[in-house]
């Protein structure tokens, strides 16, 4: 009897191990300090419906899902997220404010966000980040380029090309974002009816931000392929400066003694008119079985 595969989540937790166990420790931006690798990969078998969602850990999948959406939309400002009890971008925003500021809780800051529009519109805009680039990438129009509704009709139209590409690293705003596009290039690739895709990143969170980050690639796979009249393929993931951050020793040592379980399978409840209406309720996943959440600080 042949041997049986790897679980796809192994190759996840060995780049976790040899990041923290022999990656280069370096200083950065945060002053936190990590130890990371240069230049990784990664593939998920998506074809038989299930997706990558961590197990050795309990993943917030639905703040993951309500996050994408979010970017879909375009929108820059935190409130829809925060109304909707999904705090992952709260912090460079209340780190802003707290400097120029009498100093608030995250709970107070979010509080204000939600009570008050005007606060809202000017401490709660992160900037051009990601959706406002797949949206609204400017080009001297008074909407921008819609990267998203050219990808859907481009692979329609021509499944073959090797230009179905999006981005959120437009150089020329860089400096007006909180925090320039970490997963900021997607690629898609159609073949014997199936529609695989990559996300290139130049930046990974190992700890915290990869978990998000390939769960949410996985679904907007899942969503082209629908719109696409498509089955979904594989998921290729490229990571640049891969890197675990110094306060996170917790975080490794006890994921890396947990054994992976199975991936869930994902069920897409609807098909809107537009891949630019999901819903959350849209979303149904089945058969998720994580180990527990493991908390760890963000650095900012």
């Amino acid at each position: 009897m042949a041997d049986a595969l790897p679980h796809p989540e192994a190759q996840y937790l060995s780049l976790m191990r040899r990041a923290w166990e022999t990656g280069v420790e370096r200083s950065d931006r945060t002053g936190t300090g990590t130890r990371a690798l240069f230049g990784e990969v990664m593939r998920f078998d998506l074809s038989d419906g299930s997706v990558p969602l961590l197990t050795t850990k309990k993943i917030f999948w639905k703040s993951a899902v309500k996050e994408l959406i979010w970017f879909l939309s375009g929108d820059t400002n935190i409130r829809p997220l925060v109304a909707q009890g999904v705090h992952i971008w709260t912090d460079w925003p209340l780190a802003k404010y707290n400097a120029a500021n009498a100093p608030l809780s995250r709970d107070a800051f979010e509080a204000r966000i939600i009570e008050d529009a005007d606060f809202a519109a000017k401490w709660g805009d992160l900037g051009p980040v990601y959706g406002f680039q797949w949206r609204h990438w400017p080009d001297g129009s008074p909407d921008g380029v819609d990267q998203i509704a050219a990808l859907i009709a481009g692979i329609k139209a021509n499944p073959a090309s090797r230009r179905h590409i999006f981005t959120g690293w437009n150089v020329a705003q860089l400096d007006q974002m909180a925090l320039p596009p970490c997963h900021m290039t997607y690629q898609y690739f159609v073949a014997n009816g199936r529609l695989s895709g990559t996300l290139y990143q130049r930046s990974c969170d190992l700890g915290l931000g990869f978990p998000f980050n390939i769960f949410e690639a996985a679904l907007l796979i899942r969503m082209i392929a629908q719109h696409c009249d498509l089955e979904p393929g594989e998921l290729v993931w490229m990571g640049a400066d891969c890197h675990v951050y110094l306060d996170h020793a917790h975080l490794v040592e006890e994921q890396l003694s947990r054994a992976p379980r199975a991936f869930p399978k994902l069920a897409l409840t609807r098909r809107p008119e537009s891949i630019l209406d999901y819903r959350p309720e849209d979303f149904e996943l089945t058969g998720y079985d994580p180990h527990p959440h493991i908390a760890a600080p963000v650095s900012v």
